[in-house]
């Protein structure tokens, strides 16, 4: 059976929507059954910045690979030091560190893995271009040179919800359990935001996918604020909401 190409169809209700809370950047959304993507740009969906905390799909898999994870009940243990989010000051299971965003969480476990694990495991994921070193093994995805664009996001992710990735079924089901954000009667949302500053801009993620009825809806959102006054609490839930809002402009979500 040949292999048909997606088909790309621009958006522009999607690029309403950023317009209307201040953004720019791009909102991508692939139709699994039609074999579409849509996109308010696509040549904006196909630029590379840092995963930030979307990379703790990747590490939350390396590390259950690995087995210095067991499942998503397993414990990060609290230290007691003061951290960035009074939520963390406790202890976690893996999927409250995931839900929440446990940044010293998820750089200890970097840690454990270690940078040839790391590399190793990355490079079989196939998730963007990271760049890892001794000095920057539990920092890499949050500051330096590494890199993914949304196109690569929406990629990885099909091939995880396909059980296409290198992993065993366990951690597949795991990420998955860590993954699911809201599930209703109609669809269930799956997916992880991140953070990061790109020169002196905000550049905010949100990816994941939808599954409904028989379909699967996959999206990899990145924005920034048109202007540098938008403030970080004003910016961060933007994320998610603007996704939603295409989500729900598809009939996807209610």
């Amino acid at each position: 059976m040949k292999f048909k190409s997606p088909t790309e169809v621009v958006a522009p209700e999607f690029q309403t929507i950023l317009d209307s809370s201040d953004l720019e950047g791009a909102i991508l959304l692939y139709d699994k059954k039609k074999n579409i993507y849509y996109s308010n740009s696509f040549s904006e969906s196909r630029v590379q910045h840092l995963p930030a905390s979307t990379f703790k799909i990747p590490n939350s898999i390396i590390g259950l690979e690995l087995n210095i994870l067991e499942n998503e009940k397993t414990i990060f243990k609290w230290d007691g030091a003061e951290r960035y989010l009074p939520v963390w000051e406790q202890d976690l299971s893996l999927r409250d560190a995931f839900q929440t965003s446990c940044v010293p969480c998820y750089q200890e476990l970097a840690r454990k893995i270690g940078v040839e694990e790391m590399k190793k495991y990355v490079e079989k994921l196939k998730f963007g271009q990271m760049d890892i070193g001794e000095e920057s093994i539990d920092n890499f995805w949050l500051m330096g040179s590494s890199k993914i664009s949304p196109f690569e996001q929406v990629d990885f992710l099909k091939r995880l919800k396909e059980k296409q990735l290198p992993i065993s079924k366990s951690t597949n089901e795991t990420i998955e359990i860590i993954l699911e954000i809201e599930s209703t009667d109609s669809y269930t949302l799956s997916g992880k935001t991140g953070m990061s500053v790109y020169g002196e801009k905000d550049v905010g993620w949100f990816v994941g996918f939808v599954e409904k009825e028989s379909n699967v809806y996959y999206f990899a959102t990145k924005i920034s604020p048109k202007l540098n006054d938008m403030s970080r609490d004003d910016f961060n839930p933007l994320r998610q909401e603007v996704s939603i809002k295409a989500l729900s402009k598809m009939n996807i979500i209610e």
